[in-house]
């Protein structure tokens, strides 16, 4: 059910490194991804797909993780993610990519949730530096990054409380405590 898919589906920074995710995997997820809707079916999204220990040490360090756990930089060597998908934007196609990538990852994290596969959607990223690593053309906007491999981490939804305050937090069992607001909060009456 895809309610089940949504709930399993959360930002995972921390993954058994070891455990790959395979090239036919990340590309039925991108095929997944190129059947969904598309601002005026444009479809000017790429994707750069990798699941190469080689490529992803290329990948990693240009990806900024976590940014309210002030004290992790990301996750150590052996629990980095196994693959990425780097979605990119054609500006051959397109000037303006609209919403065609967000709508394109959570496609990507919902199939890979339902293949037992967690990841993380990064868009602090040093553009530059990983357009050079990869060698990826002008042409091509990057957009985000999807880390992804059989996850460690374990997350908790947790209701915002009085303050509002909505940061994330990691308890000293290493459980990643995500608030979420109320349904009562979100729905103007």
């Amino acid at each position: 059910m895809l309610a089940d898919l949504v709930l399993k589906n959360r930002s995972h920074r921390r993954f058994y490194q070891k455990h790959g995710v395979d090239l036919k995997t990340l590309e039925d997820l991108v095929d997944m991804a190129r059947l969904s809707a598309s601002g005026g079916n444009l479809q000017p999204l790429k994707y750069i797909v990798s699941s190469d220990p080689e490529k992803n040490a290329l990948i990693f360090p240009h990806l900024t993780w976590a940014t309210f756990l002030e004290d992790r930089p990301g996750p150590d060597e052996g629990q980095r993610p196994s693959a990425y998908i780097i979605i990119l934007g054609d500006t051959e196609i397109s000037q303006s990519f609209g919403c065609d990538h967000g709508i394109a990852a959570q496609t990507i994290m919902l199939g890979a949730t339902e293949r037992g596969v967690g990841g993380c959607i990064i868009g602090t990223i040093q553009r530059e530096n990983l357009r050079t690593s990869l060698e990826i053309p002008t042409r091509f906007d990057i957009l985000l990054v999807l880390a992804l491999g059989r996850t460690k981490d374990t997350v908790a939804i947790e209701r915002v409380d009085a303050s509002g305050n909505t940061r994330y937090w990691r308890d000293d069992k290493k459980v990643h405590h995500v608030p979420k607001r109320s349904i009562d909060d979100i729905i103007i009456r």
